[in-house]
């Protein structure tokens, strides 16, 4: 297994890209840091997974959501009873802009 090492330009470019400011020693720690990590995922990369069916999740799945059916559409005296404010057919709102 080679052993991946991150340069301090490599930490810098991913700080960069995540928005963060990084002094000398932080991108010296992180530098080993994340150089591990990748080394724990070169590890992971040997095992030998081809008789492993992939899966998405290690838990059964079930939707507990009803089916998506369409319905008859509420009344317009249905839509509105429980509106706090309505104008005859339409919801009244306060306004949101200045203008």
């Amino acid at each position: 297994m080679a052993e991946t090492i991150l340069s301090a330009e490599d930490v810098r470019a991913i700080a960069d890209l995540a928005r963060l400011e990084l002094s000398d020693d932080d991108v010296a720690r992180y530098q080993r840091q994340l150089s591990a990590i990748l080394g724990y995922f070169q590890k992971l990369e040997e095992l030998d997974t081809s008789r492993i069916d992939p899966t998405s999740s290690v838990l059964p799945l079930s939707s507990v959501m009803r089916a998506d059916v369409a319905g008859a559409p509420l009344s317009v005296d249905e839509a509105i009873a429980n509106a706090p404010d309505s104008d005859g057919e339409q919801f009244r709102v306060r306004a949101v802009l200045d203008r």
